[in-house]
């Protein structure tokens, strides 16, 4: 009969919460069969026990045969076909249900046998196994974990091997009880059919026997009725046996092929990594604080949807949301004193998550897989090539470099180089320089043999590559107690801006072009591209101070100032496009690898989610700067002004005193010559009061000198 419905046995040793939840509607379900079958034995008992009720009993039983269509078996996959048999069965019984008299022989044969077989033995076992199912699952259970807990620092051979040894066990105790269980689950999808017809079958067939002569209600059409039941129950019957020889085989070969993977870490060689992967699922151990130095470990099913992590806890229909993966960042960590740790970082810094995987092949996997997702790569069609695509190009993009020391003392200039000295730096070169960088589609932004930096520069060096320095002052310490040192004045300390960022920095590398910028995302594409190559994960955390006049890095434990960057040398800055945690800023700077001309260098950083936010602080202090530069010119044009007007002022107060002097020499000369001309020609001349004085005592005189 189509429609039967069946536990997947292939997915026993996985044991994922979907098969537990499948497993709990096929428990469901056996439940509901062994309610219903146990108030259809009540009926066909109560036929057998009561003749004198057998006319109620049989009608109790055709009531329940119509009701099976309202029952809600959660894997009623042919419900139609039985509720139309029933139905039909229903209403021939309910007709011979004022017929029956004596039929406890032929009864207890044919009716009750069957039934009674079904409920003592068939469900009784159902129940045996789920116990017994149930005592594995949790022997394995803790078996995995006393094997998590195992340490990593204070190994022990014989405590490792009985633990290993108790998964092992354990593990195939759970698969091969689970994967019989599973065959149980399924025939009992058949049983329930056979137990509910054969019963059923035997009972028509006794009352036709009882009513052979001259039975109105049993006629050929009923007859012809039964004898197709009976087809399909030897049918159902065949099919059953056939499909349990399947299981059994299967069990066999699952059993034979699965006894590798029942070793709780297999061995890589045999089962290589695939780091290619965009989904991924399997039983992790998750992390949660209980205190400030407390925690505990929850085994969890977890697997990727999209650029989700999600987690499903044991019998649960669907998982939850466990973190957001896009734009994530993951790293391999030491937690606890256990082994395969790793920490996801959502894009905004904001939550991360500390998980444990249980083996060194899933741990890599779970790195890579994740990795690929914050990529978004599982959009595109083909995800896995697009990732061993990508994988492979920044594989060749990546351009190792040697230590940051050493850069440093290749850009000195031959009169200040000191003495190499043997030092060992934090990332160290990573391998040889790649030959098919100058292949890239952006080989025109980035130079094709420039090497990348993943460290910073120790405070001690006095020459730093690509700082300015002022008026040859070096890097000096900044006094953490505020006091001053020596009366020296603070280079920023009549900055009008003053802004402090926490950043992380990822790495460094001499660019071609400093006008576009595409030159920053390309520069953080391969740097976060080498990093995940060759597993970089440590970041050197520093202060970066924003000011008017320069940019600067300062350890936050010694408050050395590590790095310095003149504000008019850092030509570009931008902050990734989806990312925002991630900026950088292309700083012109004279030497580099050809000493005659300007270089460009792009420094790249992570911050918690203020990439924008820096640049903004240095757009703003660049703006300051230039109105700065530009009030100072104005005010220098300003003073040129007054300097102007204040000579010219000076020229006219002196050219209006000398014209002041002429006048006034004028007057005196008009007022000694005026009166002759008025005695001689009889004119009258208005002269002034100091004229008029005069002219008055000059003419007592004249009298004086008359009368004398």
């Amino acid at each position: 009969m189509p429609g039967i419905d069946k536990l997947p046995i292939e997915e026993t040793l996985e044991d994922s919460p979907q098969t537990r939840s499948l497993l709990g509607v096929f428990e469901e379900d056996a439940t509901a069969i062994s309610n219903y079958m146990n108030q259809l034995y009540q009926a066909m008992h109560r036929i057998y026990d009561a003749q004198n009720e057998l006319s109620a009993a049989t009608h109790l039983t055709s009531k329940l045969l119509k009701e099976y269509e309202k029952q809600r078996f959660p894997l009623g996959g042919d419900d139609e076909v039985m509720s139309s048999t029933l139905q039909q069965f229903s209403k021939v019984i309910d007709e011979l249900s004022s017929c029956h008299a004596v039929l406890s022989t032929q009864l207890a044969d044919a009716m009750m046998f069957p039934i009674t077989q079904f409920k003592e033995r068939d469900l009784k076992e159902i129940l045996t196994l789920k116990e017994v199912f149930q005592i594995a699952s949790n022997d394995h259970d803790a078996a995995i974990h006393r094997y998590s807990r195992l340490s990593k620092k204070r190994e022990n051979d014989k405590a490792k091997y009985e633990v290993t040894e108790d998964v092992y066990t354990s593990r195939k105790k759970q698969h091969q009880t689970m994967m019989h269980y599973f065959c149980a689950l399924n025939t009992l999808q058949y049983k329930k059919k056979i137990a509910l017809l054969e019963p059923l079958l035997g009972y028509m067939q006794a009352q036709i026997s009882f009513f052979k002569m001259g039975s109105e209600n049993l006629n050929e059409q009923l007859e012809e009725f039964l004898t197709n039941i009976g087809t399909s129950v030897q049918n159902v019957r065949r099919e059953m046996d056939s499909d349990i020889e399947t299981m059994q085989q299967t069990i066999e070969d699952l059993e034979i092929a699965s006894d590798p993977l029942y070793v709780p870490d297999p061995d890589p060689m045999k089962f290589p990594v695939n780091r290619n992967l965009t989904r991924k699922a399997g039983y992790l151990n998750a992390r949660n604080k209980t205190g400030l130095v407390s925690s505990t470990w929850d085994r969890q099913f977890y697997f990727t949807q999209g650029g989700n992590l999600m987690s499903q806890a044991r019998g649960d229909v669907a998982g939850g949301l466990a973190m957001d993966i896009d734009n994530c960042s993951v790293m391999a960590v030491d937690c606890e004193d256990r082994r395969y740790c790793f920490q996801i970082t959502s894009f905004d810094g904001k939550k991360s998550s500390i998980l444990q995987a249980e083996s060194k092949k899933d741990h890599e996997e779970w790195i890579c897989t994740i990795n690929n997702i914050s990529k978004q790569i599982y959009l595109s069609e083909n995800p896995e090539e697009t990732a061993a695509r990508v994988n492979q190009s920044a594989l060749e993009a990546v351009t190792p470099s040697p230590s940051f020391q050493q850069r440093h003392e290749s850009l000195r200039p031959v009169g200040q180089s000191r003495p190499s000295t043997a030092r060992t730096s934090s990332s160290g070169s990573l391998g040889s320089e790649s030959t098919n960088l100058a292949a890239l589609s952006l080989d025109s932004l980035v130079a094709p043999d420039t090497p990348i930096q993943f460290d910073i520069i120790s405070p001690v060096c006095e020459d730093q590559p690509g700082q300015g320095k002022a008026s040859g002052q070096g890097g000096r310490r900044t006094n953490p107690f505020g006091e001053s040192g020596g009366g020296t004045k603070s280079e920023t300390e009549d900055s009008i801006l003053h802004q402090l960022f926490i950043v992380r920095f990822l790495g460094s590398m001499e660019v071609k072009s400093d006008n576009n910028p595409d030159v920053v995302y390309e520069t953080m594409r391969q740097i976060l591209a080498a990093r995940a190559i060759h597993n970089i994960f440590r970041m050197t955390e520093s202060h970066l101070l924003v000011t008017c006049d320069c940019l600067k890095l300062i350890d936050p434990q010694t408050q050395v100032t590590r790095l310095t960057f003149p504000l008019p040398s850092v030509v570009l800055y931008a902050t990734h496009q989806e990312n925002k945690r991630l900026f950088g800023f292309v700083l012109r700077t004279s030497g580099g690898r050809n000493e005659s001309h300007l270089s460009s260098v792009c420094y790249i950083f992570e911050s918690n989610n203020e990439g924008e936010k820096i640049c903004d602080s240095v757009g703003l202090a660049k703006q300051i700067a230039l109105h700065a530069e530009l009030d100072r010119r104005a005010s220098e044009k300003q003073k040129e002004i007054e300097r102007v007007k204040e000579k010219q002022q000076k020229e006219l107060s002196k050219q209006k005193q000398i014209e002041k002097d002429l006048e006034e020499q004028s007057r005196l000369i008009a007022a000694s010559s005026r009166p002759n001309q008025a005695s001689s020609e009889g004119q009258f001349v208005v002269l002034s009061s100091s004229q008029s004085e005069e002219s008055d005592l000059g003419e007592e005189g004249k009298k004086r000198e008359s009368e004398a």
